[in-house]
């Protein structure tokens, strides 16, 4: 069997994902009972009414900030606010909308440029699930009692009887060695590419289900898409999904440590960071591009939380992300500096009422966006370590004749500070910071930096290349 390429269309992404319930609410007809106001305190319970039109409504926001693509998190029918408990997998959850929605959805956003991928939540199901609730009325006579893991009957919910996802009685987990639970998943997935033409897919929890599930999954859906982007939630080592038989690219959580220790915590410094995130690159290979790299998401208390409300630290965690080899995702809120600690607190509702946005952070967010899309040496340049000093880190991103310099600083303020540039002098005698103002000259084949300030981010590229119009 040919193994089908990593999407090209991915190392040129700029990711933003998304938690319907709580980013827009764009038909308020569809809301679930008892809906609360907009920007209330998010708990495991509650609803605040955000659904697909909302994300519709929203395409315009999301393409002025330069985002290309989308992760939805689950919105199929479920019980819950999360929708990781799924019901009916060929249903759009009545409180999202429905199924010609998301395909004016996707068609919208294919539009402007924008792909969509969705959550695949294969692992478990809900209990509300048909398979599951015909289980609960036969018992062991149930046609579908396999495609479980039942250890006996009746079933019982406390404690539960069955297998679960977690513990969590209400996510029974699904037999994903059984064939008939394979095809029967295997073909919600391509239903959902055919029908309405989405991208690809994240996958939940992947590595509590069957390996030889994910390299049949993968083989159907790269038959009937061959770009499908095909992305695993692997929160530690991600080896056995880079081999070119199930995924395309994981969730960068390690690389997510490693900046929140170096950037963030002030735990690890230069010497030590770069030494693991070379690590980890040199684990992804030639895939390193394709990863989805991440500071925060659903299940991750809020960047600027973590960073005490420290925004230069936040400057710098999003500056690497940026200018880092890997597609960037931005959890949706952070670029406006929405605050919370962990879930539940991190999924609260999207602000749009833009005098509460920390404006600072949405300029950053469209400067390295902007950064991304106009270098190609920031989505697939080399990456190369200029200075390691300290707590200072300088690398160079470059791409045929296209070249970026990247200068961290966590720590306190250097002065009189040269990074040594080998032959770059050559080609470039001035370059301007395109995060703020400044000039830096070259002499002697090494670029000076009169002041480095203390938790300060520098992206540099060549004098007179341009700067974006990045006001809010």
């Amino acid at each position: 069997m040919t193994i089908p390429p990593v999407p090209e269309w991915v190392e040129n992404a700029i990711f933003y994902q998304i938690f319907v319930d709580r980013f827009a609410n764009g038909d308020p007809s569809n809301d679930p009972p008892n809906t609360e106001r907009w920007g209330g305190v998010p708990d495991r319970t509650n609803f605040f009414g955000g659904d697909l039109q909302g994300i519709l409504d929203r395409l315009p926001y999301l393409s002025a900030l330069g985002v290309t693509a989308l992760y939805l998190t689950p919105i199929f029918s479920a019980k819950t606010n999360h929708k990781y408990d799924t019901c009916d997998y060929l249903l759009i959850d009545p409180a999202f909308g429905d199924v010609e929605l998301l395909k004016k959805l996707v068609s919208l956003a294919h539009d402007r440029g924008i792909r969509i991928i969705l959550d695949a939540v294969f692992n478990h199901c809900g209990e509300g699930f048909w398979a599951f609730e015909d289980i609960k009325k036969k018992g062991a006579s149930s046609d579908h009692a396999s495609w479980f893991f039942i250890d006996h009957y009746p079933v019982s919910q406390d404690p539960p009887n069955y297998q679960t996802c977690s513990g969590v009685w209400s996510m029974p987990k699904l037999n994903t060695k059984n064939p008939a639970v394979r095809e029967y998943l295997i073909k919600v997935a391509t239903y959902w590419i055919e029908t309405c033409g989405i991208d690809g897919w994240r996958l939940d929890v992947p590595w509590k289900a069957s390996m030889d599930f994910w390299r049949q999954f993968r083989e159907r859906i790269k038959q009937i898409k061959q770009d499908a982007y095909i992305v695993g939630e692997v929160w530690r080592d991600s080896r056995p999904w880079l081999q070119g038989d199930t995924c395309d690219g994981v969730m960068n959580y390690p690389l997510r440590n490693y900046i929140l220790d170096y950037c963030v915590y002030d735990t690890m410094d230069a010497e030590d960071f770069d030494y693991e995130i070379n690590l980890l690159r040199q684990t992804h290979g030639s895939s390193a591009s394709v990863q989805l790299n991440l500071l925060g998401s659903h299940d991750t208390p809020r960047l600027l939380t973590l960073c005490q409300d420290d925004i230069a630290r936040v400057i710098l965690a999003v500056t690497f992300l940026f200018t880092y080899v890997g597609a960037p995702m931005i959890y949706y809120g952070d670029e406006i500096g929405l605050r919370g600690g962990n879930d539940p607190d991190c999924r609260g509702c999207m602000s749009w009422e833009t005098a509460e946005w920390e404006h600072k952070l949405v300029k950053l967010y469209k400067s390295l966006i902007y950064a991304r899309h106009e270098h190609p040496a920031l989505r697939r340049g080399d990456f190369l370590p200029l200075l390691i000093f300290n707590g200072i880190y300088a690398y160079l991103r470059r791409f045929e004749d296209d070249e970026v310099i990247v200068i961290l600083n966590p720590r306190e303020e250097r002065h009189q500070l040269e990074i040594p540039l080998g032959n770059l002098e050559a080609k470039r005698k001035l370059w301007h910071n395109l995060l703020g103002e400044g000039t830096f000259k070259v002499i002697d084949a090494h670029l000076q930096i009169e002041t480095l300030l203390a938790k300060s981010a520098l992206v540099l590229i060549p004098h007179n290349s341009g700067k974006p119009d990045t006001e809010a």
